[in-house]
């Protein structure tokens, strides 16, 4: 490893100190929607990151007296039934913001409403038919993290994190014995997806093997976002705040592990850190042909919806209030 980055042994901080800014947790959500009714009007699959805050807003929100957002973790039982209809009674259960993406376009263009949102935690403007609107309602930073026995440091650079992401020898040794291992969650995770962009690598490349040090298994299985029981002394994994908070408080399940923050660039990870070096909007997507229409218009869209008025339910899971919550701007070619 660069002489520069052993200097930072000398800076290992811990973030624990932060997590005692942690709003009172509201206890775990439930996986999938339960209770009456059990079909909602608005049925939404994707990303890790947001589940449990959608969740938690899914069992507040109602709308003419009745819940109305239907919310299903990215992980589960293989099939979900969205609505009562038998076209969705078996819609495969989507894992990850590019996932969810994928289904909503599937389940739109069928015809069928089994679908009516997807979360995620990164944007994708890419052309999509029917067209999409990306909604954001709150912000999350996302770092790196490291295993509590780790003699990685928990302080380092942007051009430190890029050094290792891309496989420099001077930082992470030569194959196939590498003192640094960088993982990353599984493919269409837009954890994933946003990390690359932080750590300035490609997809693309990493699919194509040009940085063999990556690794987005371990023991022959997909890495889950935000599980920091995948870690070991010689590896660093994206790790979002908003999740480590919400895991730390129980408000969420906690599959942390021994894991631990770090801080980039100098500045602490901790909570509603809406001015650290990675911070990203996390969305709710919807058919942009919905936009002006209940209970699309009454839950998502602009800084009087209903999501957007929960701003001390969004704090509750770790993320940071969004001045533009409810925005339609952003919306796919």
């Amino acid at each position: 490893m660069k002489s520069l980055t052993k200097s930072h042994l000398a800076k290992c901080v811990t973030v624990a100190a932060g997590l005692g800014l942690v709003l009172a947790g509201t206890g775990s959500a439930q996986a999938d929607p339960s209770g009456p009714p059990v079909y909602r009007p608005l049925a939404g699959v994707g990303s890790d990151t947001t589940q449990g805050v959608m969740n938690a807003l899914a069992g507040d929100i109602t709308v003419g007296g009745q819940k109305v957002l239907g919310s299903y973790n990215a992980l589960g039982s293989a099939t979900i039934a969205t609505k009562e209809s038998a076209d969705c009674q078996a819609l495969a259960r989507p894992n990850g913001s590019g996932a969810g993406r994928s289904a909503l376009l599937n389940e739109l263009n069928k015809g069928k409403g089994c679908l009516d949102f997807a979360r995620s935690s990164s944007l994708n403007l890419a052309a999509a038919t029917p067209g999409l609107t990306y909604v954001p309602f709150a912000v999350d930073g996302v770092t790196y993290a490291v295993s509590a026995g780790s003699s990685l440091p928990l302080d380092l650079t942007t051009a430190d994190l890029h050094a290792i992401y891309s496989c420099d020898p001077g930082y992470v040794g030569t194959a196939p014995n590498y003192g640094i291992h960088p993982l990353l969650p599984q493919a269409g995770s837009g954890t994933r997806s946003f990390w690359l962009s932080v750590v300035g690598i490609t997809e693309a490349d990493v699919v194509a093997n040009k940085y063999p040090c990556v690794s987005d298994t371990k023991g022959g299985k997909k890495i889950e976002e935000h599980d920091g029981r995948v870690l070991d002394t010689a590896s660093l994994v994206p790790f979002s705040i908003a999740q480590y908070i919400a895991q730390s408080s129980n408000t969420i399940a906690d599959i942390r592990g021994t894991a631990q923050l770090g801080n980039i660039n100098g500045v602490p990870s901790v909570l509603l850190n809406t001015g650290a070096p990675a911070t990203r909007d996390v969305y709710n997507v919807i058919p942009t042909s919905k936009v002006a229409t209940t209970p699309w218009s009454d839950v998502f869209v602009g800084g009087t919806s209903q999501i957007c008025q929960r701003s001390s339910l969004i704090k509750q899971y770790g993320f940071g209030v969004n001045t533009n919550c409810g925005d339609t701007s952003r919306t796919t070619g």
